[in-house]
């Protein structure tokens, strides 16, 4: 008929067993290697008949019949931050690899789009959630009642009945620090960091003032500003403006650091000689800056596949785990450090 569209066939299992000349049952015990056994040659003729004719299973009927969805949900506020960019990739592989798919949303930082992903995806009957709220110390399902295994990530604190990962931010950050006291004798220390949380100091911080108060040292100042470049930027500025500017800026995240670093090149300021830079992540992005970033590095493998344990894990309805980060020492703090080959 004129202007009517023909819907493409679906090929079936049944043109599989008619294109081979056997039963459905059988190609069925070829595709799931069982429950009955099949002979090589009748075995060989159903994967022709599944090539030919481009067969793919049903994985939604499959998993109806389970009774499980072989699919991971996965929320994250924003995936234009390199760090759970690759948290979120890492995530992707692990469920590949143990025949999961993840469906991913992107929050945006705002929490009613947040509730909005987290209820669409617990309607989509997923038989796990791994969510980084919007915040890092409000609980995310707050109010929602499910039975799915839940997993947060990045939380700065423990969250009653919650089962949450991710690093040790005030070690990291004190590792961070230390450094540039006792390998580069720095004393003037500035600290760039999100804005203030109602009762809740940022584990970074703390570790920057763990690090100055054991060498007996000034809390250097402080510029608070969001976890992106532009905060970064607008920070190092700030800094800059003081009248006794700093010897050193930590940077509470990669993002931040590249928006400091071009603060810094654009006013004149040389890195490292005339100000150390450092910061937290230890994202792809921090290995090619200029100068490349010495950082805290988050154990982001290791970070996905706890998660992934802890969605299995049904006996541990309660826990608080930090990972221990990776000093990663480059050129921006005064080292040597390492240099890439393109």
């Amino acid at each position: 008929m004129p202007g009517s569209t023909r819907v493409p066939h679906v090929v079936t299992r049944a043109d599989v067993a008619r294109y081979a000349g056997v039963s459905t049952a059988v190609v069925s015990y070829v595709i799931n290697n069982g429950p009955r056994p099949v002979a090589a040659t009748t075995a060989e003729r159903v994967k022709q008949a599944i090539d030919v004719l481009g067969y793919r299973p049903n994985g939604s009927a499959r998993a109806l019949r389970r009774g499980v969805s072989d699919t991971v949900g996965l929320i994250t506020p924003h995936l234009d931050n390199l760090f759970f960019a690759e948290l979120s990739q890492e995530i992707e592989q692990l469920a590949v690899s143990t025949g999961k798919a993840v469906l991913l949303g992107n929050s945006l930082g705002d929490l009613r789009h947040q509730r909005q992903l987290i209820d669409g995806m617990l309607s989509r009957q997923i038989d796990g959630l791994i969510v980084r709220g919007s915040s890092s110390h409000d609980d995310p399902l707050a109010g929602i009642r499910t039975n799915v295994p839940c997993v947060l990530l990045d939380t700065m604190v423990p969250l009653p009945g919650r089962r949450s990962i991710g690093s040790d931010l005030r070690g990291g950050a004190d590792q961070l620090v230390d450094h540039l006291i006792t390998v580069h004798g720095l004393t003037r220390i500035a600290l760039v960091v999100g804005r203030d949380l109602p009762g809740l100091v940022d584990p970074r911080e703390l570790g920057w003032r763990d690090a100055l108060r054991r060498h007996g040292l000034p809390e250097g100042p402080i510029a608070r500003a969001a976890f992106d470049r532009t905060g970064g930027y607008r920070a190092a500025h700030q800094l800059l403006a003081a009248p006794l500017p700093p010897q050193a800026v930590f940077a509470s995240s990669d993002l931040q650091a590249t928006g400091v670093l071009r603060a810094l090149h654009e006013s004149g300021t040389k890195v490292p000689s005339d100000v150390a830079v450092v910061s937290f992540d230890g994202t792809s992005e921090s290995a090619f800056t200029y100068p490349a970033l010495t950082v805290a590095r988050q154990p982001v493998a290791a970070i996905a596949r706890r998660a992934f344990e802890l969605l299995a894990d049904h006996a541990t309805a309660e826990v608080f785990e930090q990972l221990p980060t990776d000093l990663i020492v480059r050129q921006s703090c005064g080292c040597a450090g390492t240099t890439i080959t393109p």
